[in-house]
């Protein structure tokens, strides 16, 4: 359900506390609490949000301090645009995942957010030169099908896949675990900005907040939610590769997998995926005809 909500009190409480979606909508229903949060007493929050008195009083203590900074100006001044739910950039796949984000700050074309063919290209940390040889069986056919390639500007695959896309010509989307105040991994500076130039990043983080290992898995969320299918290279038996691929297949998403050689390491999880009934392609093409006959079938 969506509900009527003023942005800036909503940037303002998601800055102190950035909420997921079903714990907002706590303070809009059955009473909109949101509306006057500063005059409620923090015991209620606590209630209404089921934290602890101590947290809630450390948020409304907060939010007192913050409510007039004029957020939605000061985050244009960091070229940052805030998309809140109700806001008609938010992709609507975004509700059908668990624990929708409640905002996205994004830099730069946000209007990529909108594109209804998105593509998630996935794989190991360690990805070696056989991720790299992958992507150019795979990118090409799918920029030429005008696909927005989603990874998350991590190390390895993550990266191969975003730059394998640019030199193609084509947009990608990368979703960090972090606030834009950090970049992680620091290697990735260059391609962050050029991204934030020409492409799009995006993150559910509020921009003072840092890199944390638990972000990772939440963000992964995202990457599978945001793309009609997900794409992977390689990846090894136990990681966040994997745990991706398992988050796709909870949202009904069709997962295409690269087999690789019986005795890599890297390609371990990726075999195992296809033991498990996932698709084993060698191309860009046969994602796109996979794709094209379930939506031909609907």
């Amino acid at each position: 359900m969506i509900f009527a909500v003023d942005s800036q009190r909503l940037l303002a409480l998601h800055y102190v506390y950035p909420l997921p979606l079903q714990k907002l909508q706590q303070l809009l229903s059955p009473e909109d609490v949101l509306s006057h949060f500063e005059n409620i007493h923090y015991n209620e929050i606590a209630k209404v949000l089921q934290i602890s008195s101590r947290k809630a009083f450390q948020i409304s203590q907060n939010f007192r301090q913050i409510m007039t900074i004029p957020f939605e100006e000061a985050y244009a001044r960091a070229n940052i645009f805030p998309i809140p739910f109700y806001h008609p950039y938010y992709p609507a796949q975004l509700f059908e995942i668990s624990s929708p984000p409640t905002v996205l700050y994004v830099k730069g074309r946000y209007s990529l957010l909108t594109d209804n063919k998105q593509i998630a290209i996935i794989g190991s940390r360690k990805a070696t030169a056989y991720s790299l040889r992958a992507m150019d069986f795979m990118i090409p056919p799918l920029v030429q099908h005008e696909y927005t390639i989603v990874s998350g500007l991590a190390k390895g695959a993550d990266t191969m896949a975003h730059k394998a896309t640019i030199k193609m010509g084509g947009q990608t989307i990368a979703v960090l675990g972090h606030g834009f105040n950090y970049l992680y991994p620091q290697e990735n500076q260059t391609l962050a900005k050029q991204m934030t130039e020409h492409q799009l990043l995006v993150t559910e983080y509020p921009p003072y907040m840092k890199p944390e290992k638990w972000h990772f898995p939440m963000r992964n969320r995202i990457i599978s939610g945001l793309a009609q299918a997900l794409v992977v290279t390689e990846a090894a038996l136990k990681s966040g590769t994997m745990i991706t691929t398992e988050l796709a297949l909870e949202q009904g998403k069709d997962v295409f997998v690269v087999p690789g050689p019986i005795d890599a390491e890297q390609s371990k999880g990726t075999n195992q995926l296809l033991l498990e009934g996932a698709f084993p392609v060698m191309n860009g093409h046969q994602i796109i005809e996979q794709l094209e006959l379930f939506s031909n079938k609907n």
